[in-house]
């Protein structure tokens, strides 16, 4: 260019007659003319370009959109009237969402005619000439998006905004406005102004009312604001409604509470600006306009009402499946933006926007939320609860401080409930208890609240993982000696230690804590990890608690939920299959369409044949163990019922999950001690969670016995081996020297069940898991006749007391008997030799029987200093209060050993 001037500044110095001037001054207006039209044509060709581009851009962001036909359209535009319908299973209504927005759909001809004048002079003054969309309208939209500058509503035509309203989610991306535009375009084609005008009409939100509710729609704004229909609207009010679209908030007359605004100058100033649109539109005379400018609006608006109250009938199931629907629509919202919900769950703000996206669509919209529900069997589930609330232990008031407003308020802490009856096969949560009152805790104690698992998480993340990996069989012994592990000392039930080896069948059915920890120990040193199997079960901890030898007695820090409890304890029953839980069955959109239906996903978790050791072990928690009272408390058959219970620290919660073939049952009961109290259960709530278990399973099998299936027996899949073993050592019978003479070891026999490995043989000091020295030199001591405290129970403090004194004083609620006998042959049938041949003394005939236990509290000492003081705290002292995970001495709790140094640190949190 700098050339180019210097060429054209030479020729002009050049010039020597006007010959000659003439002759250059021709050459350089040519050599302008093309370097203007090169120009041109670059600006042309880049143009195009940009056109090209943006087009390619649209059309490839509408490609990926699902366009509805023309009736599916007619049905979303004219969708104003309903909310979101939920249902129980089998078609049974729950209830309607309550709307957010409150209106009355009316006819174009049931509008006054200064209403549809003012809101096209307003909104869109081309209305009835453009196609749907105006260039002008899309570069207002573009130039508000990327500088934030224009009106919320200015920037797009009435036809747009009744497709973003009625056919699109709220959002506001690129993607979103290229979708709006096209669509805007398909509507034009399909509907005539008229049916647009009146769809925009019906649909737009207009403010709030003089009952405080939001407004939708012409004829809802003509009735609260001036309590007359819409076609009865005089040119000022016509006007003044006209102008809430573009800001409703703050134009509107209304406070939340329905009370007038002391300043309502910003809404009249709007309807004068409506006012001077119409009038220069020609839609009004000059007359008209001073009338209506002058008229005194205020005067014509409503006096405050207040609003009527609409009572939820299933308040649990109502909220549930408002929550579940949201996440699913979000899902659905993100996955259309191509983001990935995972990613989505990183960021709050973002997700706080989907969400309320997704809030508003369902209580806005006609969808239909079909559940798992079933409503006969909720009823009866929740009937219990309520009838038997009063046993569950004592209700506790006074004050505390309300985390919310810091003031001080008064307190009731009953004990709550949360239940799950869940199909084994399909997953489907066919009933639930949220909680003992709905009406003074909305919090759900199903779904909503984590909580130690206590003993009951002993099969899922021990024993099974143990047998699946061929490390032991049913009849396994484990050491209960007073042991420790660095800074972790885990004890059994009541302060005690059972000082004495126990099979692992018994130490499930009394569920001893010593025994779990030394197994849980061991599976680790094997390179066993639990993980793996709890993360396909849908618990998921971390490394950190994994690495915790308490995480096998319910030390987690976090706790879980009933739900994710029941739903990994089902994976039994499914014969080692896990199929993720769920209560949404299908949501289907305005148009009939289903936009989501549930697919079952299965997960091999164990083989069918771990899960039926499983299942054979468990079934004797509930004829001879822990939850023998079920055995007299439920009105079906017990014999295909097995079942795991569990308490957690100080009585903090307590837990009972039971299986038949065809359902799961759990139910877990504790205080939420929201306010950092310590309440905690009595020590015989296993008997009192036991007893509810029972009633709420009574009245299932009396409303559906088949949904049970409790005559189904669960058979013995071939890979299950059962070996004769001596019942003292779990070993193959044989001999040992005993004080230097060989002696025969095989008093009394027993069956073990195994799907990987073999009894071991017999040896001296090598057949225990958790053995030592002196623990084997008491055993073989005692074994041949010495009375040398051999399975004497101790506690912690030194004293010994009976079995029976402990659980006098414990209330527990198990039968007495000889804990490794049942009564079928699958189980661990005793069989004594007579005429058996040793050397050196007899067998103590006192050790030939187990003592039975009491309720499943435990303890754990150590030198942590930590103790926990509210729901889910572990800070200071030395007597722990608080749930498992406290660092501190002197806990009582099943889970006992969840204290101390080597304990899962942290505590549960006792509710949200």
């Amino acid at each position: 260019m700098k050339n180019l001037w210097n060429s054209i500044v030479n020729s002009i110095k050049g010039i020597k007659s006007w010959s000659d001037f003439a002759t250059k001054a021709n050459l350089t207006i040519e050599v302008i003319r093309r370097i203007v039209l090169y120009i041109i044509a670059g600006l042309f060709v880049m143009l195009s370009l940009a056109i090209g581009l943006g087009f390619g851009y649209v059309s490839a962001l509408t490609n990926q959109v699902e366009v509805p036909n023309k009736q599916e359209m007619r049905s979303q535009l004219k969708d104003v009237n309903n909310s979101t319908s939920l249902y129980f299973a089998n078609d049974e209504k729950v209830e309607d969402l309550q709307k957010t927005l409150v209106g009355n759909r009316v006819q174009l001809s049931q509008m006054s005619p200064y209403l549809k004048k003012a809101i096209v002079a307003t909104e869109d003054s081309d209305f009835y000439k453009h196609s749907g969309v105006e260039p002008k309208s899309v570069f207002r939209a573009v130039l508000s998006d990327v500088t934030g500058i224009g009106a919320q509503t200015g920037g797009s035509t009435l036809t747009q905004q009744t497709v973003k309203m009625q056919l699109l989610s709220s959002e506001t991306t690129w993607k979103r406005k290229a979708v709006e535009i096209f669509l805007a375009m398909r509507v034009d084609k399909y509907f005539s102004k008229d049916e647009i005008l009146e769809d925009y009409l019906n649909a737009v939100t207009l403010g709030k009312n003089n009952k405080g509710q939001n407004i939708q729609g012409v004829q809802a704004a003509a009735k609260g604001l001036f309590g007359k229909n819409a076609a009865d609207l005089n040119l000022a009010e016509s006007a003044f409604i006209a102008g809430l679209p573009q800001s409703p908030s703050v134009y509107t007359p209304y406070d939340n509470h329905g009370k007038i605004m002391s300043d309502t100058s910003l809404g009249m100033k709007r309807k004068n600006v409506v006012l001077y649109r119409m009038l220069r539109d020609k839609k009004i005379t000059q007359s008209e306009y001073d009338e209506a400018k002058s008229y005194d609006l205020k005067n014509d608006l409503l006096k405050p009402v207040k609003a009527p109250t609409h009572k939820i009938k299933y308040g649990y199931v109502y909220n549930l499946l408002t929550q579940q629907a949201q996440t699913i629509i979000v899902k659905r919202l993100a996955k259309n933006d191509g983001i990935a919900y995972k990613d989505l769950k990183k960021d709050k703000n973002l997700y706080n926007k989907y969400a309320l996206q997704a809030d508003t669509e369902l209580h806005n919209k006609n969808y239909r939320i079909d559940s798992t529900i079933d409503k006969s069997l909720y009823r009866q589930m929740n009937a219990q609860v309520q009838s038997f609330q009063d046993n569950l232990g004592t209700t506790h008031s006074g004050s505390g401080v309300d985390p919310a407003t810091g003031k001080t308020v008064k307190v009731s802490e009953p004990v709550q409930n949360g239940s799950v009856l869940l199909d084994n096969k399909t997953g489907q949560v066919l009933a639930f208890v949220g909680g003992v009152n709905f009406k003074k805790s909305q919090l759900n104690h199903a779904f909503s609240t984590n909580r130690s698992p206590g003993s009951s998480i002993k099969p899922l993340i021990t024993f099974a993982p143990a047998i699946e990996n061929g490390l032991i069989g049913s009849q396994t012994q484990l050491a209960d000696f007073k042991t420790k592990f660095a800074k972790y000392a885990p004890t059994d039930y009541g302060e005690t230690i059972q000082n004495r080896f126990i099979s692992a069948r018994e130490t499930l059915e009394e569920s001893y804590n010593i025994p779990s920890v030394n197994l849980y120990n061991y599976i680790r040193q094997q390179g066993v990890s639990s993980k793996k199997y709890m993360s396909k079960m849908g618990i998921h901890l971390t490394d950190s608690e994994y690495n915790q030898l308490g995480i096998t007695l319910g030390g987690t820090d976090q706790g879980v939920t009933v739900l994710e409890q029941a739903s990994a304890f089902s994976t039994f029953a499914n014969k080692g299959q896990h199929v993720n839980p769920y209560v949404v069955s299908k949501i289907t959109d305005p148009t009939g369409k289903v936009l989501y239906q549930h697919k079952h996903t299965k997960k091999k978790v164990f083989s069918k044949q771990t899960s039926y050791i499983i299942q054979n072990m468990l079934h004797g928690v509930v004829t001879k163990g822990t939850a023998s009272a079920l055995s007299y408390e439920s009105n079906f058959s017990t014999k295909n019922l097995f079942g795991k219970t569990g308490t957690s620290n100080n009585y903090r919660d307590n837990w009972f999950l039971g299986s038949t073939d065809g359902v799961t049952l759990a139910s877990w009961i504790g205080y939420d001690n929201f306010y950092h109290d310590n309440f905690n259960l009595s020590s015989n709530s296993t008997d009192i969670n036991q007893e509810l278990w029972s009633r709420m399973a009574n009245a299932v099998y009396k409303e559906n016995p088949g949904v049970m299936n409790v005559h189904k027996k669960f058979n013995r899949p071939d890979g299950v081996q059962s070996y004769k073993v001596d019942k003292e050592t779990g070993t193959n019978t044989g001999t040992i020297e005993y004080n230097g003479m060989t002696s025969k070891v095989n008093q009394h026999t027993t069956q073990s069940l195994y799907y990987k490995g073999s009894p071991k043989n017999l040896t001296y000091d090598n057949f225990a898991i958790g053995g030592k020295a002196k623990n084997y030199k008491l055993f073989w001591n005692n074994y041949f006749g010495r009375d040398n405290g051999y399975g004497v129970v101790k506690r912690l403090n030194g004293s010994s007391k009976s079995a029976s004194e402990i659980a006098s004083e414990n209330g527990s609620g198990r039968t007495s008997g000889f804990s490794n006998s049942a009564n079928d042959s699958d189980s661990s049938d005793v069989t004594t030799t007579t005429g058996s041949t040793t050397t050196g003394g007899s067998r103590n005939s006192n050790n030939s029987t187990t003592a039975n236990g009491n309720s499943e509290t435990g303890t754990g000492s150590g030198a942590g200093a930590g103790a926990g003081t509210g729901s889910g705290s572990s800070v200071g002292g030395g007597s722990s209060t608080g749930e498992t995970g406290g660092a501190g001495g002197g806990t009582t709790g099943e889970t006992g050993g969840a204290t101390g140094g080597g304990a899962a640190g942290g505590g549960i949190l006792g509710g949200e």
